[in-house]
This record gives structure tokens, sequence and C-alpha cells, in this order.
């Protein structure tokens, strides 16, 4: 088993085994093509010399007695062996030709004879490679390439149930892991094009460096598949900074975590859900990315709850809380612009916030009466009196969206009625006014104040189509002393 810890650098990579000069076939005796062409590898191992190495039978082709048995693979897979027979022209110990399958033409062109197999047909397929069977692959990769990883490995007893022992040694969010092997490692891995031994981010609160296979280490266990693995690491560059502030946000007593984002056409190839239920259960993309993300702040950085993770509720969105955008159905331009991205973008965003909760207004059908709504439940947010201190995504519904889009309001002008519509009187807002303690400081009495900063409503579109509901994340402290929402391009 894997681990997100590292020790000891690699071990040296396994050489590929050289080939020996003039003809060289690969072949194995379950393909019917070279048991067909026996009789051709018979004729060139008589007229030119002929090096045969079989996968399988040690003993086929019997006629040929120079002949290797390729029983670990090793030539097959370092040298590309995707069908058999496969006959290589070698010269000096470099490859000078290759032809997959049996054709007579390709052939005596590539051996300089003619006359090969004058009984056989023209030309027929071959077999797949031994070394590319879905079975073996993971095993080979792990024995020829596994040593690219540089985590150590945890050894289990015979007897030691391996989800359990994740549960013991602390590696889980309370809920059950996918075990790390070497073999789901590297094909995590095949997910990007980075190298495993990039720094990806210094993770708090230990400020741990992550690298790349840290990561995909982590990515495996929250049960992503490869295809996400881009998303989680552009997530942590997200996360990962002084902007963002992930040791506030964990250290703090208050109920939040990082909220992710999607933007781009990455949330079509790797099936993330913008529709029904978006915040809920059932899509694999954006539970597992979310959870991945928590999981390398929990086992490389060191987050884990009740040590440096203080919340004092917490709230079921710190298991994961990743969403896209419905960018097709929605009446404004993308997230991503307002953080100086191009639409169509690949792109995350992550925002310190809370769970969500419902908006609902069934019968609003013009812009301004939506937005009033919208400005008194942002004063719901953590507590009435208190303002412009923490940022609000509103996840605007297809319904709630389609009034805006019928009445051509941009983002921008949404937003800003919205927030407009959202100042209070300070004297309503100091501490001990309408008979409660808590509030503003006395000096904001004279001043009227909007519930949140300018620019700190983000409106995000996305929900299921029948419902007049909209959903509300409220941020943490917003600014200097808290958390600023942060956004970076996907990459491959």
């Amino acid at each position: 088993m894997t681990v997100a810890e590292t020790t000891s650098p690699p071990g040296p990579r396994l050489a590929a085994p050289a080939l020996p000069d003039g003809l060289v076939v690969v072949v194995k005796r379950e393909c019917e093509t070279c048991v067909m062409v026996e009789p051709v590898l018979s004729d060139l191992a008589q007229r030119a010399g002929l090096t045969v190495y079989v996968q399988d039978d040690p003993g086929f082709p019997a006629s040929v007695t120079d002949r290797i048995h390729d029983d670990d693979l090793s030539l097959s897979w370092h040298h590309g062996i995707e069908t058999v027979p496969t006959l290589l022209r070698v010269v000096d110990g470099e490859e000078a030709g290759r032809e997959v399958g049996w054709s007579r033409e390709r052939w005596e062109a590539l051996t300089g004879m003619d006359g090969l197999g004058p009984g056989l047909p023209a030309m027929r397929p071959g077999c797949g490679s031994e070394s590319v069977d879905p079975d073996r692959t993971d095993e080979l990769r792990v024995r020829f390439t596994g040593s690219r990883l540089r985590a150590r490995h945890i050894e289990l007893a015979t007897l030691e149930d391996p989800f359990e022992a994740m549960f013991d040694r602390g590696w889980s969010d309370g809920l059950p892991l996918v075990p790390p092997t070497p073999a789901r490692v590297l094909a995590m891995l095949d997910g990007t094009s980075r190298d495993p031994g990039e720094v990806v981010a210094v993770v708090p609160p230990d400020l741990a460096d992550c690298t790349v296979e840290k990561v995909a280490i982590n990515t495996v266990m929250a049960g992503c598949r490869p295809e996400y693995l881009p998303v989680v690491l552009a997530a942590l560059e997200a996360t990962c900074n002084d902007d963002f502030n992930m040791h506030g946000l964990l250290a703090t007593t208050m109920p939040v975590g990082p909220v992710l984002i999607v933007n781009g056409p990455v949330r079509h190839r790797i099936g993330m859900n913008s529709g029904r239920n978006v915040l809920g259960q059932g899509n694999r993309a954006g539970l597992t990315i979310g959870r991945a993300v928590q999981l390398v702040v929990r086992n490389v950085g060191g987050g884990r709850p009740g040590e440096v993770d203080r919340a004092a509720h917490g709230n079921p969105g710190k298991l994961s809380f990743c969403f896209p955008e419905d960018e097709e159905g929605s009446p404004f331009t993308p997230l991503c612009t307002e953080f100086g991205f191009e639409a169509g973008t690949d792109t995350v965003t992550a925002f310190g916030g809370e769970g969500p909760r419902c908006v609902v207004d069934q019968l609003s059908r013009d812009p301004e009466s939506l937005c009033r709504t919208f400005a008194a439940c942002l004063q719901t947010a953590h507590h009435p009196k208190l303002v412009m201190a923490f940022d609000v995504v509103l996840v605007m519904g297809p319904e709630h969206g389609r009034i805006f889009a019928e009445a051509g309001w941009t983002r921008t002008q949404t937003r800003d009625r919205i927030v407009e519509l959202s100042v209070r009187p300070g004297a309503e807002l100091v501490r001990g006014a309408g008979g409660i303690t808590e509030g503003m400081p006395e000096q904001f009495a004279d001043h009227d104040l909007p519930k949140v900063r300018p620019h700190g409503l983000r409106i995000v579109h996305a929900g299921g189509g029948a419902g007049l509901f909209s959903m509300m994340i409220t941020g943490w402290v917003n600014g200097e002393k808290g958390t600023d929402p942060a956004c970076r391009a996907i990459t491959s």
C-alpha cells in the first residue's frame, strides 16, 4: 500500500532489454496468426537467422531453435509490443523497421526476401500482445515503472483489512477510502502530464510541500478517476495561497470550508452535474474532487478536526463541496470571467463558505422584485446585524435565472442591484439596537451599510430546471483578515 509520506528517493528505472541484431519476432502460441506464420518463421530462421521471443509457451515455435521465453514480458513492455506477431529489423542494437500482424508484401519488404509463405493468405491481422492485456497492465506498470513513485510503502499483515487499516492510521475523513496501491497511483498519474515530483502547493497548516504524486495518492483514496486529477491540482493551487488563507479557514471556529466551483469544457469531459441536485449526492466527479482536496489538507497538511481544524460545528460540505456552473443555460457570463479569464477557459474557483441555504420565491416575475428577495435573504447571513464582513455566493436556479435573461440583465447589473437593496441604516445595525447585543460598533450608527462588500456577492448559475429556488452560500470573514476567493486555470 502506498501512502503520502515521502522517505527515500526512487530506485533506478529498469533498463529495456537489448535487442539482438538481425530479424526479431515477438509471438505467442495463443495467437492464431502466430501459429499460421510458423512456416515463415522457420524459413526466415534458415535463410537469414531469426530470434523469436515468445510470450506464453516456451516451446513455440518448435521449428525454430533460437527462441527466448519473454516470461516476464519485459522485452514486450519496454519495446512497445502491442500486437503479435510483430516482426522487427534491428541494426546496431536499434530498431530499424517494424511490421505488425502478417502481410506477405510488407514482411518481404522488411526482410529483403521474396517468396515468404506462398501457401498463406496475403495478409491477416494479429492478436493483442500479453503486455497490453487489461488484466496484466497494472501489474506490469508497477513492475517496470513503479520505481518512479517516491512515497514509502506500508506493508499490511496478511489478515489485516486494508479498509480498517486506513481508518486506524487516521487517513480517512470518516468514510471508507480506496486503497492507494502503486498500480492505482500510477494509473492516476496518467491523468496529468505534470511531473510526479513537482511541488503543486505548500499545504497548511503544517506548510508541507505537496507533490503531484502525493495529490495522486489522495485522489485515489477519494475515489477519483485519473481525468479528475488536473481539477484537483488546480483546486489545491487555488486554496493553498495567502489570498485564500486555508490555514485561517481551518483554524476558525466557524463552520466553513473550501467551496469549489468549476467552469469551462472540463465540466462535460469529466461528467460533472450542473443541473438537478447539483449540490447534493450522486455525481462522482464533483464529490470525489472536493473530497480529494480535503484529504490532501488532512493527510499532507495536517488539517485534522479537533486539532488545527477548530470548527465548533462544521458542516457536511467539509467532506466535499464541489460543483460546476451551468454556463450553457446561464443568463450571465461564466463566473471565471470575474477573475480575468475568458469564457470557455477551464478553471476552478475556491470560496471559503458554509453549507448552502435555500432561497424561495415562487411569485416574482420581474428582476426588481426578485432582487429584493435576494437582498432580504442576504440579511440572514450569519447574523442580520453583521455586515460587510462575509461574502456570499448566490447559486441562482434556472427558473430565477430566466427572469433576468428575459429582462436582459447582466451579471454586474444584477449583483449591484442586490447589494444596493441590502443597504440598511447603521442605527439599526449597531450593538444594542433592536434589543440585540450583537451588532456593528457604535461609530457606524450614522452610516448606511450594505450587507456585503461591493464585489462580495458572486453569482453562479446552476440547479434543476423546475422549482423557483436558488441557494445561498455564506462565506467566512473576507478581506485581509480572512479569505478571498481565488480562481485558477485547469491544465493537463
